[in-house]
């Protein structure tokens, strides 16, 4: 039996078991068994090389955003509007079958938007090209899954579940669980809470189905057992969505509302060209980037070309700032000059721990070096004396 067949026979085991207070141990030791097939499913096969095919493309720019959806929504317009890059659009389905790269320029940096084929129900089991088109998404920074607004709200149900079964959580945040594997000790169980989700025997059962003895559990929030085994897994990835409604211009406006209103939501039309620069602020907010401007000493700010940060990548302190530009830098920083929204007064002495803001000015002041190399005052190690006593020149004798 291969391990789709398991997993579609533990699910058919899970849909008959009723849920109640009983049958709660044993419905966790069956999602801690998909969890493990889907993870086995989504490795090489033993004996391949790993390089399979795949379209994956080179990380360009400062930002990366993917776009997933079904066939036939309007991903390769969407494409061509933003980016300029030519995706070739079609009536038939299917009609983008690799990864096409386009980048957009926004606010003075470069965001990477990736074309991606469309995935079908199941894509997570390997049917089509999904394996690919999800491995590829979990790159990127964000993921806008284009929905067609005509089309049945279950399709954005799908889309959701097939890259929850891969490992993409979308709009959420880690849970605050502390996992740490030992060689001896057993299992410890803590909590800071009350639980209502899971208790301390079905967390040890959970553990001994992954075949773990010796480990320390502590919650600090009311986790469920999904979020214990996705700490217990390691391999999730937590991404922002944006729900992209595209055709609006089919539908009423009652429902164009109702799109619009839900979280996390945005309608467009790319054959109106309605609601794009929506579409543009609303990336960019997600993204959370951070432009700084440099200025060197006693100069203007250069407002060209801004260094770009993000709490995705690296982080937006005065270090990481530092770390963008050289990693030497930070041995030399004696203190950093900051004009901006984050600096309380202007300009404003900060260390290396201060949070920088968008559109923020930095001037870095650095450590001057010493050319006679020794210490200063009574403590000068640097002297023109002669070193010996006998090599002294005699003063004359005072006259009287």
């Amino acid at each position: 039996m291969g391990i789709v067949e398991r997993i579609k026979e533990i699910e058919a085991e899970m849909a008959r078991t009723q849920k109640n207070k009983a049958t709660e141990y044993h419905l966790g030791q069956l999602k801690a068994k998909i969890a493990k097939l889907r993870t086995q499913l989504l490795e090489p096969p033993k004996g391949s090389s790993g390089a399979g095919e795949g379209f994956e493309v080179t990380k360009y720019g400062h930002g990366r955003v993917a776009l997933i959806g079904f066939p036939s929504v309007g991903k390769s317009t969407l494409l061509t509007m933003l980016t300029g890059t030519h995706s070739e659009a079609a009536s038939y389905e299917f009609t983008t079958l690799t990864c096409i790269p386009g980048i957009i320029h926004y606010n003075d940096t470069k965001i990477q938007l990736l074309d991606l084929p469309g995935i079908i129900e199941g894509a997570s089991e390997g049917k089509g090209r999904g394996r690919q088109v999800i491995a590829v998404s979990k790159s990127s920074d964000i993921v806008l899954m284009v929905l067609d607004a005509s089309k049945s709200e279950g399709h954005r149900q799908i889309l959701t579940r097939e890259l929850e079964a891969v490992g993409l959580r979308l709009n959420k945040r880690p849970p605050q669980i502390y996992f740490k594997k030992k060689k001896t000790g057993g299992i410890s169980f803590n909590s800071t809470l009350h639980l209502t989700h899971i208790d301390e025997k079905l967390c040890y059962q959970i553990l001994h189905e992954y075949k773990i003895h010796n480990a320390e559990v502590l919650f600090r929030e009311d986790a469920t057992v999904d979020d214990l085994i996705d700490v217990i897994e390691g391999n999730r990835k937590y991404m922002k969505c944006i729900y992209v409604y595209n055709k609006i211009d089919v539908v009423g406006i009652d429902d164009v509302d109702r799109l619009s209103r839900q979280p996390n939501s945005i309608v467009i039309s790319c054959n109106l060209k309605l609601n794009l620069d929506r579409l543009l602020a609303k990336m960019w907010e997600a993204m959370g980037l951070v432009r700084v401007y440099t200025k060197p000493q006693g100069q203007q700010p250069d407002f060209a070309e801004p260094v770009v940060l993000s709490s995705d990548r690296g982080g937006c302190t005065v270090e990481d700032f530092c770390n963008h530009i050289h990693r030497s830098l930070v041995k030399d920083v004696k203190y950093v000059l900051v004009w901006g929204t984050s600096a309380r007064h202007y300009p404003q002495h900060c260390g290396l721990s201060h949070p920088l803001q968008d559109e923020d000015v930095v001037q870095i002041v650095k450590k001057k070096e010493r050319e006679d190399g020794g210490g200063r005052g009574r403590f000068k190690s640097h002297s023109n004396a002669p070193v010996r006593i006998s090599d002294r020149e005699k003063k004359a004798p005072l006259k009287t």
